[in-house]
């Protein structure tokens, strides 16, 4: 039930089964979405990001295509993708050619399924290319919700545990090369992560609205910390209640569909926290302490 009643009493939204899994779910994508974010706008790998929006897309289509469970063309296309674009670019950093070529040659892909989606089964499940596009979390079944938050939380732990390397291989390559730190392959290592993530997260705002989640909370906790590990968890936070408050609105208004109102409070959040912090000149990120913590 929505509209007064939603107003005068939103927690009652957790009542039903269908918000208590989006909820689940939404935690699990939020962390990963946060912390992954945090290291693609450090990294200036944001148009990664964008193409493995693509990327889920194409793999989606591919999957409804075949007959085969949606998730599994998600994951195994995007994570893919993203060790492909780690293994083409130098130290496992695919530089905007690299990039390119693939995100064309994903689009022709998507265009050669999407034909092949609309002549055979578009009678069959057209409203699941609409959730890929757009994102479906108030329609995830439960067990779909726990392996949400499963994996949102394996993701989380995972770049938990590289995070100081993987500042280090960030900030300065060639120097951690230097002091043994595998570069290349935490670079191979971080794009499949971001492609587990970029599938994760598609559940939740579609491949459409993807880049904004996986961005803005990253990009607003830069403005408000130079410091890198406040900066992780800033970005998750911000993730989380960003998540949460949109679920909430897509419930409570029953009008506006929950990955448009996530997507739209991250920008209005980044843009206000911009707007505020710009009179003051930001310092750079200060990984000194970090770097010095990473190796012996």
């Amino acid at each position: 039930m929505n509209g007064a009643w939603a107003l005068a009493d939103p927690l009652g939204m957790l009542s039903h089964a269908f918000m208590r899994d989006a909820f689940l779910a939404g935690t699990g994508v939020a962390l990963a979405s946060g912390l992954v974010g945090f290291f693609l706008v450090l990294r200036s790998q944001v148009f990664t990001g964008d193409a493995l929006s693509h990327v889920a897309f194409t793999g989606a289509l591919a999957a409804l295509a075949a007959g085969v469970d949606l998730r599994l063309g998600l994951f195994v296309a995007t994570v893919g993708v993203g060790i492909l674009l780690g293994v083409l670019g130098p130290r496992g950093r695919a530089d905007d050619v690299v990039i390119g070529s693939v995100f064309a040659w994903v689009l022709g892909l998507g265009v050669l399924f999407l034909g092949i989606y609309t002549t055979t089964r578009s009678t069959a499940g057209g409203n699941a290319g609409v959730s890929v596009l757009f994102g479906s979390i108030f329609g995830l079944s439960s067990s779909s919700a726990v392996d949400a938050l499963v994996v949102g939380a394996g993701l989380s732990l995972v770049m938990v545990v590289a995070a100081r390397p993987l500042l280090f291989a960030t900030v300065d390559p060639a120097v951690a090369a230097a002091r043994g730190v595998p570069v290349r392959p935490l670079g191979i290592g971080f794009l499949a992560v971001v492609g587990a993530t970029a599938g994760e997260a598609t559940q939740a705002v579609g491949a459409l609205l993807l880049l904004g989640l996986l961005t803005a909370p990253a990009a607003t906790a830069f403005h408000l910390t130079n410091r890198p590990l406040r900066a992780m968890a800033a970005a998750a936070v911000l993730a989380l209640a960003e998540v949460w408050a949109g679920l909430t609105v897509g419930y409570v208004t029953g009008s506006i569909p929950p990955s448009v109102a996530i997507v739209t409070l991250a920008a209005v959040v980044y843009a206000l926290v911009a707007l505020a912090t710009r009179p003051r000149r930001r310092a750079p990120v200060n990984a000194a302490p970090i770097i010095r913590q990473s190796v012996p």
